[in-house]
């Protein structure tokens, strides 16, 4: 099938629990052509997520809120082949998501490089596929605690909270893995706690909005690009920065770039025009021979390593969202 992974046989173990559950047939990802670390990257909100690991065998583990409750998911190459297994309520919906969550509906043939830069990259990168996990409020939060501070701020309020109101991830996880709490365990944090989790009344309440509708922001994950950001901007509090990250991680978003970050435009500009003072309307220009792709030219350039020199105090890693 063009422009998709073609069936590829997979050891596939999936448990709910302590019963079995049989696998499904699907198309998977051919493990050659897949690099579990760039697309599954995105989903981790620093290097002490509670709900996201790798480990030395190569695993990549992660512990999520599915529709049917907690999951937790462990995935791995071995011997060309994608390996997983799944734990908790949720283990079914991981199995059956798992294509998706792994890039089988992502299309990277229908990116053309028409830069050097990008070009190199793209080759080099060639195991990037964007990830669709299918959950909104799982990307939504995080993306709103990134709001207007440090990426090391805010992954330090999603770990506080996680930790505290979630609860430990089903299965044989490694230690200190937690599945993030509900939609009604959101709603009810007292606003000390936030406090505590140094998240301002202004991003807290954010959160809240959408937790109390998190039904209707879930139904997103089924809309294209455009139409799932309208409906996550009817929440006061989230504006176009704030959809397109989360769009980009629930819905595989090829298209959705991010507007209003703080780096991007100059990093874009930079890499593309040599020009570090490029705004948002600069690089959204930049960025239309990529029509379609756009947050696929942007996610490459990132990971291109091409940044402007410093004029301000150095950037971590951690400071250039979505990589």
């Amino acid at each position: 099938m063009a422009g998709r992974f073609a069936p590829h046989p997979t050891r596939t173990t999936v448990r709910g629990g302590d019963v079995p559950v049989t696998p499904t047939s699907g198309e998977q990802p051919q493990a050659h052509a897949l690099d579990l670390g760039l697309t599954l990257g995105p989903l981790r909100r620093g290097p002490a997520d509670p709900t996201f690991r790798t480990t030395p065998d190569g695993s990549v583990w992660r512990a999520t809120r599915t529709p049917d409750g907690p999951g937790t998911l462990r995935v791995r190459i071995a011997a060309g082949e994608v390996e997983a297994e799944a734990w908790g309520a949720g283990a079914a919906w991981l199995r059956q998501t798992l294509p998706a969550l792994l890039g089988a509906d992502d299309d990277p043939t229908a990116f053309v490089p028409r830069h050097k830069l990008l070009l190199a990259t793209h080759r080099r990168r060639s195991g990037l596929r964007l990830t669709r996990t299918g959950l909104v409020l799982e990307s939504l939060i995080p993306s709103v605690l990134e709001q207007k501070v440090t990426t090391h701020e805010a992954y330090g309020s999603w770990r506080v909270l996680v930790r505290k109101y979630g609860e430990r991830a089903p299965g044989p996880a490694p230690e200190g893995m937690y599945v993030m709490p509900d939609a009604r365990t959101w709603t009810q944090i007292p606003s000390w706690e936030w406090h505590r989790a140094n998240v301002d009344g202004k991003r807290s309440a954010t959160i809240v909005r959408a937790a109390r509708v998190a039904a209707r922001l879930e139904e997103a994950a089924h809309m294209d690009g455009p139409a799932a950001r309208a409906r996550l901007e009817l929440i006061p509090g989230i504006g176009p920065w704030t959809s397109a990250e989360t769009i980009q991680r629930s819905n595989g978003a090829a298209d959705e770039v991010t507007t209003g970050d703080v780096h991007l435009p100059g990093i874009v500009g930079w890499a593309l025009a040599g020009d570090r003072t490029a705004d948002d309307a600069a690089m959204l220009a930049l960025l239309e021979p990529y029509a379609g792709q756009r947050h696929r030219a942007a996610r490459l350039i990132l990971l291109s390593g091409r940044v402007p020199p410093r004029r301000a105090p150095r950037m971590t890693p951690g400071d250039i969202a979505g990589i």
